[in-house]
């Protein structure tokens, strides 16, 4: 596997990078993920404008032009030998020099960013998945207040996702304050009679592309839909319940906290939309 790192593509095996770096020592940097369909980055320019609002929330500057993280992840998706890919991208604030403090919490002064690149399988999931859906449960989503940046620093999601892992179910919904904001890893959509609901974009939740691109489809094809807060019993007592991300696409939650929603399977909505979004992929998204 060719990865990039700090100016250079090498093989995966002679990366290195200091253990002094922030971001293996604070989690003090940031991530995306863009997926790659039949080596076309989709939506790249909308990938890049989430990374820079993330730099921008923890005060980095970008160390890179648009013009060349575009040539770079180019390249980089060429370098692979799979078509389908998922190209993963974190910049950190780097490594402090010799006669700066180790481990000061205060930014260093003058130190490049770390950049990091590297490209995967981009695994999605199966038709008998979809047609089965998947099982997720609720938790208090307790993480802090700036959740609408892409951070490295993920314990509090993985512990949450854990929870469901722990239960054999595929993602846990996390409710603030009474009401819905995201998947531990996804986003999450409601549908009650007839109507989809969406959980506002704000700081306590990060708005996927995939989110994006299901609202889009909604209003191309006249799906009623509403952008709107979405109380925790909403959720309990939807017809249908998704998770949507680049790798789950649109996948049906059929039972939550060991209780069917709706009838207990893919409801006819979530069908709709992922058959929308199939259509979409192979006409947009492998062009």
């Amino acid at each position: 596997m060719s990865i990039y790192l700090n100016g250079a593509f090498m093989p995966l095996a002679e990366a290195k990078i200091s253990v002094l770096d922030r971001g293996f020592v604070f989690g003090d940097g940031v991530y995306e993920t863009v997926p790659v369909y039949s080596r076309q980055p989709f939506r790249l320019d909308s990938h890049l404008r989430r990374l820079q609002s993330s730099l921008d929330g923890i005060r980095l500057a970008n160390p890179l032009g648009l013009d060349a993280w575009n040539d770079l992840i180019a390249r980089l998706i060429a370098e692979q030998a799979f078509s389908d890919q998922s190209i993963y991208i974190q910049v950190t604030r780097g490594t402090p020099g010799v006669e700066q403090p180790p481990r000061d919490q205060a930014f260093p002064a003058g130190v490049p960013p770390t950049v990091f690149m590297f490209a995967q399988p981009l695994g999605t999931a199966t038709s008998a998945q979809k047609q089965a859906g998947v099982c997720a449960i609720t938790a208090v989503d307790n993480r802090w207040q700036r959740c609408n940046i892409k951070a490295i620093s993920l314990l509090p999601n993985i512990l949450l996702r854990q929870q469901a892992v722990d239960v054999d179910c595929a993602e846990t919904v996390m409710l603030r304050d009474g009401f819905l904001t995201e998947g531990s890893a996804s986003n999450i959509f409601v549908v009650k009679n007839g109507v989809l609901l969406a959980p506002p974009p704000s700081n306590l939740m990060l708005t996927g592309v995939t989110y994006d691109l299901v609202l889009e489809l909604a209003v191309a094809h006249g799906i009623p839909h509403e952008i709107r807060m979405i109380t925790e019993a909403e959720v309990r007592n939807a017809d249908e319940l998704w998770m949507t991300s680049s790798s789950k696409e649109v996948m049906a939650i059929v039972k939550l906290d060991g209780v069917a929603v709706g009838a207990g399977v893919p409801g006819p909505l979530a069908q709709q939309m992922d058959t929308l979004y199939q259509t979409f992929k192979h006409q947009v998204m492998r062009a």
